[in-house]
């Protein structure tokens, strides 16, 4: 529905700036072992409208529900420290190359948003793009919901991996295969993430991401 129906509806309208989808799907069933659930029950994707206003996307609503049981809405402030380099070039519509894994955050009680944002954008960015195979990286500061029940997150990430990266540790870390390296960056990433993460309070879901305008 979200591809077939959804998304050229969506396409069509020029106050909307640019539409990604990310969807899971059987894309990235390999990935499976990687997601991890916290607050149930979990999206089964997630769309991204640029819009020049706020309402601009509640205009469209109305076509969202009808394609959809549930809907969370955020209004965020979106970061982009690795912008998607893409090893296929695909059309509108078509699925991008390898996961989008799509991550949910909530700030940990120990730290306010300022110290939060500051480990995370500040130092912990830099140590994700270098220990890991992400080709893409946004981060979705969440500056308030759009709904009465939007369930409670403070971020919102989208990391692009290469396929091999959905069940391969290896390819995952970009190790080439090194063992020693492999159990390095690990350690590298759960130190660092573990600065400014709660690990009970974390969502991970694979997904297929496709672009739509």
């Amino acid at each position: 529905m979200l591809l077939e129906v959804l998304s050229p509806q969506l396409a069509m309208n020029e106050s909307l700036q640019g539409i990604r989808l990310a969807v899971a799907d059987g894309g990235v069933a390999s990935a499976a072992p990687r997601r991890m659930e916290s607050h149930p029950p979990l999206p089964g994707a997630l769309l991204s409208l640029w819009v020049a206003s706020n309402a601009a996307a509640t205009a469209w609503e109305h076509l969202i529900d009808d394609c959809v049981e549930r809907r969370c809405g955020y209004l965020v402030e979106e970061f982009e420290p690795l912008a998607s380099q893409y090893q296929h070039p695909c059309l509108p519509g078509e699925r991008v190359y390898g996961m989008c894994q799509v991550v949910l955050l909530r700030k940990p009680a120990k730290l306010d948003r300022n110290e939060w944002l500051s480990i995370w954008q500040g130092s912990h960015t830099r140590v994700a793009i270098e220990t890991q195979s992400t080709f893409g990286y946004r981060q979705n500061v969440v500056v308030r919901g759009l709904d009465e029940h939007t369930l409670q997150f403070d971020a919102i990430v989208e990391e692009n991996f290469p396929p091999e990266a959905m069940a391969s540790d290896h390819a995952f870390y970009d190790t080439g295969g090194s063992e020693s390296l492999l159990q390095q960056r690990v350690s590298t990433m759960l130190e660092s993430c573990a600065r400014f993460i709660d690990f009970e309070h974390i969502d991970v879901l694979p997904m297929s991401e496709y672009l739509i305008k």
